[in-house]
C-alpha cells in the first residue's frame, strides 16, 4: 500500500526523496519557442525547428537551465543520494551543464524517441520485436542504430534494415493521416472513410533528412527531421518542412488537450520501470539514457552528455561502453560538443559573450552579424528570463 500527496513547496517535496523527476518549462512555452524559431530566420539563419539545436536550442537552454540548476541545488542539499530523472529539453545541454555544476548528482536524462524503434523495426523487418536485439547511441535527438541482430540466428539485420526501410517509409502514412485515422477510430469510422485514411500522399513524411542519413551514411536514425535536423548545417536543404510544421501544430494542440482524448500510448514510458529496476537490483539493459560520456564513446569528449544503452541495478544506471562511433556520424556529433560546452559556460558564468560564442560555434550559424542581431533581439524580448546574461 502507498499514499499519494501533493505540495507546491519544492523543498518539502524533495526532503528525503529517493527519486526525483524534473519535467519543467519556463514561461509561455509556444510563444517563446516561436520567437526562438522565427527571429533567427528573419536574420537569415536557416534553422529547421528552433527547439533543441541551433540558435533556438541555445535560447531555450539559457532560459531553462538556471531554474533546473536551482532544483538540483535543492536536491543536493535535501536528498543528495536521490536518483534524478530529467525529461526537460534541450536534454544534452541541460545534462551537460548540470553534470558540470553538480558532478556528484545522480542525473539520468530520459527521452521518448527511442520508442520509435520498437514501433518501426519489427514492421520493417517483418519479425516480432522479441526476435530483435539492437543498440542505438549518439546524442539526444541525434542518435542512430549502431547494431541490430536477429536473436534466433545471431545474423546481422542491418543489411535487411537498410534494404527494406525505403519501401516502408514510402508508404507510411503522414502525421495528418495518422491523426485522422486515430480520431476516426475513436469516433467509429465509416467504411467509406477507410480508403482516404489508407492513402499516403506524402511519402517519407518528416523524413527527408532521415532518408539522406540512411542512404549517405548507411545509418538508421531513431528520430525524424524536426529533431535530427536541428544539428546539421545542410539539413535545411533536405528536411521535409511540411512534415515538420504538421508535427509542430499537432504537438501544440496535443499539449493543450487531455492526452486520453488523443489515445496517447504510455507503453514505452521508462521512468517507473527504471525505478523498479534500481529498487529490485534487476540488472537489466535499458535502450537509452542520457548520462556523462566518461569513456563510453571513445571519439566524443568525456564531459558531454551522451545517449547510450545502460545496465540498471541496485547500484544505479551504468552506461555500456560502445567504443568509437562511425567516423562520419561522429563528425556530425563533434560539431555539437563545443556548442554544448560553451552553452554550459554561458549559463554558469552568466556571460553574454560566451552565449555569442556558442552561437558562432553552431554549424547552423553562418553570419556573425546575424548571430549578434539575433542574440540582442532575443535578450531584449526575453529580458525576464535572459536578463542575467551580462
Amino acid at each position: 500500500p502507498f499514499t499519494i500527496s501533493a505540495t507546491t513547496e519544492r523543498k518539502e517535496a524533495l526532503t528525503g526523496a529517493d527519486f526525483c523527476v524534473i519535467s519543467i518549462e519556463v514561461g509561455d512555452r509556444f510563444a517563446l519557442w516561436e520567437q526562438d524559431w522565427m527571429i533567427p530566420l528573419q536574420y537569415g539563419i536557416r534553422q529547421v525547428y528552433g527547439e533543441n539545436g541551433g540558435p533556438g536550442g541555445l535560447f531555450h537552454s539559457l532560459r531553462i537551465i538556471p531554474p533546473i540548476l536551482e532544483i538540483c541545488g535543492d536536491i543536493m542539499d535535501l536528498c543528495p543520494e536521490a536518483y534524478v530523472f530529467n525529461f526537460s529539453n534541450p536534454m544534452t545541454r541541460i545534462c551537460t551543464t548540470v553534470n558540470r555544476k553538480y558532478p556528484d548528482l545522480r542525473l539520468i536524462g530520459l527521452c521518448h524517441e527511442i520508442a520509435s524503434l520498437p514501433q518501426h523495426l519489427p514492421k520493417i523487418l517483418e519479425v516480432p520485436l522479441e526476435n530483435l536485439w539492437f543498440r542505438a547511441a549518439g546524442l539526444n535527438h541525434f542518435s542512430v542504430v549502431l547494431e541490430i541482430r536477429y536473436k534466433d540466428t545471431g545474423k546481422d539485420a542491418y543489411p535487411d534494415l537498410l534494404a527494406k526501410a525505403p519501401a516502408y517509409f514510402e508508404q507510411l502514412p503522414d502525421l495528418r493521416t495518422m491523426v485522422a485515422r486515430l480520431r476516426a477510430e475513436q469516433a467509429g469510422s465509416t467504411p467509406g472513410a477507410e480508403p482516404m485514411l489508407r492513402e499516403n500522399p506524402h511519402p517519407w513524411a518528416e523524413r527527408g533528412l532521415f532518408r539522406e542519413i540512411l542512404e549517405t551514411y548507411g545509418l538508421f536514425p531513431i528520430t525524424t527531421d524536426s529533431h535530427f535536423g536541428e544539428y546539421i548545417q545542410w539539413a535545411h536543404e533536405v528536411v521535409d518542412h511540411k512534415g515538420i510544421l504538421d508535427f509542430y501544430h499537432f504537438y501544440k494542440e496535443w499539449c493543450q488537450v487531455d492526452e486520453a482524448r488523443l489515445g496517447v500510448p504510455t507503453k514505452w514510458e521508462r521512468v517507473i520501470p527504471i525505478m523498479e529496476e534500481i529498487i529490485t537490483d534487476a540488472g537489466v539493459e535499458e535502450w537509452a539514457v542520457n548520462i556523462p560520456n566518461d569513456g563510453l564513446i571513445d571519439n566524443l569528449p568525456s564531459y558531454l552528455a551522451v545517449e547510450v544503452p545502460a545496465i540498471v541495478d541496485g547500484r544505479g544506471v551504468h552506461g555500456i561502453k560502445l567504443g568509437s562511433l562511425p567516423k562520419g556520424f561522429a563528425g556530425l556529433l563533434l560539431n555539437q560538443a563545443a556548442v554544448c560546452d560553451l552553452t554550459a559556460e554561458a549559463v554558469l558564468q552568466q556571460s553574454k559573450a560566451l552565449a555569442l560564442q556558442a552561437l558562432l560555434a553552431d554549424p547552423v550559424v553562418n553570419s556573425v552579424r546575424a548571430a549578434r542581431g539575433t542574440l540582442d533581439t532575443i535578450i531584449e524580448l526575453q529580458q525576464d528570463y535572459l536578463g542575467y546574461l551580462k
